[in-house]
């Protein structure tokens, strides 16, 4: 009787808004399906599980009911879920960004005119711990090369050619396949261009 009364103050409160399927309700719905089906059940079966009738676990799934946080705890107990597994792909709308294949925004920087380009190929708006994943080319062998100082790290990874990287006092030789992780606040940049064309990754996070 307990379970009877229960769901009818569920279903009072839930039927306010039948018929209207809004976008978090569809996303339950389908969620529920998804897990009752992937866990062999039938609807009888879930509404045995969880004290709702068959009726009450069809309008759940044809999203023509809202549900309250209680049927929303019983379901997840039914399914063997949690309670936040019910609400999968509702928070979607999350910044993106896309490059093709030789686009990305092209930044000028110290030695931009002596043949280094800069590729920034990404950025989220309002990020303040976003990375900033940059694709450098560099086509000439000439005497200016350009350090940089910044906070946080820096991931470098070689895609093609070869040179001498300096960070602070230290030198590596880089070749395709090479990374070098380092801290940012060290003055960094190519010291010597042995191979070119030379192209690399460089991925600064704050």
């Amino acid at each position: 009787m307990t379970d009877q009364a229960g769901e009818a103050r569920d279903m009072a409160a839930e039927n306010t808004e039948d018929g209207v399927a809004g976008k978090l309700e569809r996303i339950i719905a389908g969620q529920v399906r998804h897990y009752r089906t992937a866990n062999g059940l039938s609807a009888s079966e879930l509404a045995s599980r969880t004290g709702m009738s068959k009726a009450m676990i069809s309008k759940i799934e044809t999203a023509s009911t809202s549900c309250s946080l209680t049927t929303l705890q019983r379901l997840a107990d039914g399914l063997k879920i949690p309670v936040t597994a019910l609400f999968r792909g509702a928070d979607t709308d999350r910044d993106a960004t896309f490059t093709k294949n030789g686009q990305g925004s092209l930044t000028v920087r110290s030695g931009t005119q002596h043949g280094h380009e800069y590729r920034v190929l990404g950025t989220l708006k309002g990020r303040t711990d976003a990375i900033e994943p940059t694709l450098v080319t560099l086509t000439d062998a000439s005497d200016v090369f350009p350090l940089f100082q910044h906070p946080g790290t820096e991931f470098i990874y070689m895609l093609a050619g070869r040179m001498v990287y300096g960070h602070g006092a230290y030198e590596y030789t880089m070749e395709p396949g090479d990374s070098l992780l380092l801290d940012g606040e060290g003055p960094h940049g190519p010291l010597e261009l042995l191979d070119l064309p030379i192209r690399f990754l460089a991925i600064a996070a704050k």
